[in-house]
């Protein structure tokens, strides 16, 4: 059983507990006042593993499922023996990553309350994406497939516009920040220890596919 799937289940399985328990919610559930005020550093990873509702979790583990399996197995390819860990890694650090700024803008804010993989998701998603530019992606926001290379710049502008305009309960920062961090981790990882260059892989693909 791969890493992805074991993802998936924990997350259902811990999800599916929260969606009737209201304590697990506010025990697991991302506070940033929390944070600060009595160190609970867990919620930073424990967010990760409850959802608003069924809708939610699909979307999450669905996304998650179809770009794991891809992203893991690259990352074997790429890193052998070490790459099952290093994926693993990365996910689970995408997961604290991408919830820095929003920690950063609501410490002090006792009501802010943030929960889902979403973030984690992104950065997966993106990884994916530099590794396979040209592969066809679509997401509500976006519904016909597109190439990553050209969906992932307008899906980065649209959710820094989301973000950045608020008024909503979705947490945009996080999506953004967990894909630049996927991005990030991949370029540093890939460059450190192996010899494989995902820029060069990726403007190589995409020169490929345009002409």
């Amino acid at each position: 059983m791969n890493v992805t799937i074991i993802i998936v289940i924990i997350t259902c399985i811990v999800s599916f507990i929260a969606f009737s328990n209201q304590r697990v919610i506010d025990e697991l559930i991302f506070n940033p006042a929390a944070v600060y005020h009595r160190n609970e550093w867990y919620r930073f990873l424990t967010c990760g593993l409850i959802h608003a509702d069924m809708m939610h979790l699909a979307f999450n583990m669905f996304s998650f499922y179809v770009f794991g399996r891809i992203v893991e197995n690259d990352f074997i390819n790429i890193f052998g023996s070490k790459g099952t860990i290093l994926y693993a890694l990365m996910y689970i650090a995408a997961l604290p990553a991408c919830l820095i700024p929003t920690y950063t803008q609501n410490k002090e804010n006792y009501t802010y309350r943030s929960l889902g993989a979403s973030g984690a998701v992104s950065a997966v998603i993106f990884t994916g994406i530099l590794l396979q530019p040209t592969l066809g992606v679509s997401l509500i926001i976006i519904p016909i497939p597109i190439p990553g290379f050209i969906f992932g710049p307008l899906y980065l502008i649209i959710t820094a516009y989301l973000s950045k305009r608020g008024g909503s309960h979705i947490n945009h920062s996080a999506h953004f920040w967990g894909a630049l961090f996927g991005i990030a981790f991949l370029i540093v990882t890939a460059l450190t220890l192996s010899n494989f260059n995902p820029l060069t892989n990726f403007v190589e693909q995409v020169q490929a596919y345009v002409r």
